[in-house]
């Protein structure tokens, strides 16, 4: 009456698992996702941040050397440099310490549609008046 009931002292049996060769995708998956999510709402902020409403033109974009100033003028006539509100009396010595390159900087200025064209001129003027001389305005291209 001698039976054996398997291997003795803490052995496996005489079958053993083999690694496992499938790759788990759904982290992978559940990763990308949120990072989508994440440049979908960073993407619009991305932008400038005065929202102004831009005229369209036919004219051809003007290749870009280096980074620009940008100057808005919102539909209350606010003038803003980058995103910082600045008064029009104080927009010389704001544009001097904002541009390291000088004169040279290449400045635009983007003025919604709906103000006058008078004040868009008078900050283009300002402008030009501190010794920039590579001012240029911002438009949108025509609807296709």
């Amino acid at each position: 009456m001698g039976a054996s009931l398997g291997g003795g002292g803490g052995r496996r049996g005489g079958r053993r698992r083999s690694p496992m060769a499938e790759i788990n995708v759904t982290p992978m998956v559940d990763v990308m996702l949120v990072l989508l999510i994440i440049f979908m709402v960073a993407a619009p902020l991305m932008t400038v941040g005065v929202p102004v409403d831009l005229p369209t033109t036919q004219a051809d974009p003007i290749p870009q050397d280096n980074k620009p100033v940008i100057v808005s003028i919102d539909a209350e006539g606010r003038v803003f440099i980058g995103d910082a509100e600045t008064a029009p009396a104080n927009l010389v010595e704001q544009l001097k310490a904002a541009t390291p390159g000088g004169p040279d900087t290449r400045i635009y200025v983007r003025g919604d549609q709906t103000i006058n064209y008078g004040k868009v001129m008078e900050t283009m003027g300002l402008i030009k008046s501190a010794g920039f001389t590579k001012v240029a305005l911002i438009a949108l291209p025509p609807a296709q």
